[in-house]
């Protein structure tokens, strides 16, 4: 009988996130293909050094042996060939990383293949590989370079931004349009009408199911929205989150202060934005991924 991956959280993952492959890149675009496949190969038994995205993707296989089955599954998805990613599951081994599965398509986009394995999130260094998955509609965001190694802890602690992250862009929409003024209008009128999705809905979805299984005194997966709403604007994220019966651990409510700062005293593993300048400043202390969904990243004509 087939196996189906149904009943687990699937994460699918670049080879550039999930390792450092910035000298080998460097060859690849100052050469060339070729030149970029034989150098895997003769460094093939060398391992490699964790990438930005490694220490999220080791807590999230540690919940498999924390509740004693496995509910997470790690999908390595890269734009190497069979060939050249050869080095990459060499890694996988060198770390005992449980990632078994993977989709190597030999330099194209592997956003294809999301449905296929039924992945939640995306993760990847190629910013055109994660618009492609955030248009078939999957949670996706360019992890950026830089975020700080959190110490070790058992605890997962992910935070979100909530207009076009979490939620859909259509209050940031009246924001970037009309002002603060007509944005909080707007809110308070809308209260009690709950926000449509963002593509990040699915993905906390299905994390607050996992959070579900462990006893809520020990679980260990904390999350956070992250958000530059204030009073007024506050009372509709907190009905729509209620409405779609959805747990956030912690909600901070910022008035447009710096995220930094905050997502700091959270210790948050990795945090996700839409705006690129958020992610800039957060970058320097967490591991965060740009989601390059909403009017913020809407490319202008030309």
């Amino acid at each position: 009988m087939p196996h189906a991956l149904t009943d687990k959280l699937v994460i699918a993952i670049s080879s550039r996130a999930l390792f450092d492959l910035g000298e080998s890149h460097s060859v690849y675009l100052e050469h060339g293909v070729e030149a970029y496949r034989q150098y895997q190969i003769e460094h093939e038994d060398e391992h490699l050094e964790p990438g930005d995205a490694f220490p999220l993707v080791e807590k999230l296989l540690a919940l498999n042996a924390s509740l004693g089955q496995q509910r997470v599954e790690v999908v390595l998805v890269s734009r190497n060939s069979a060939d050249t990613g050869l080095r990459v599951f060499n890694s996988i081994e060198h770390y005992r990383l449980d990632i078994s599965r993977a989709a190597f398509v030999g330099g194209r986009s592997p956003y294809p293949y999301l449905s296929a394995f039924g992945c939640h999130l995306f993760l990847s260094t190629d910013a055109e590989d994660v618009r492609n998955a955030l248009a078939a509609g999957f949670a996706a965001a360019t992890i950026l370079s830089g975020g700080a190694r959190r110490a070790d802890s058992a605890e997962l602690r992910i935070a979100f931004d909530g207009d076009a992250v979490v939620f859909s862009d259509e209050s940031e929409r009246v924001y970037q349009q009309g002002g603060l003024a007509a944005f909080q209008a707007s809110e308070r009128q809308s209260a009690r009408e709950p926000l449509r999705g963002g593509p990040f809905k699915p993905f906390l979805a299905a994390l607050n199911l996992l959070q579900n299984e462990f006893p809520s005194d020990a679980c260990p997966i904390r999350t956070a929205l992250v958000t530059a709403r204030s009073a007024p604007a506050h009372e509709r994220v907190i009905r729509t989150l209620r409405e779609w019966d959805i747990r956030l651990d912690e909600s901070l409510f910022l008035g447009g202060l710096d995220k930094s700062a905050f997502l700091e005293a959270f210790a948050a593993d990795v945090f996700f934005d839409d705006q690129a300048g958020h992610c800039e400043r957060a970058r320097g202390v967490v591991a965060t991924g740009h989601v390059p969904h909403g009017i913020s990243n809407e490319r202008s004509p030309g």
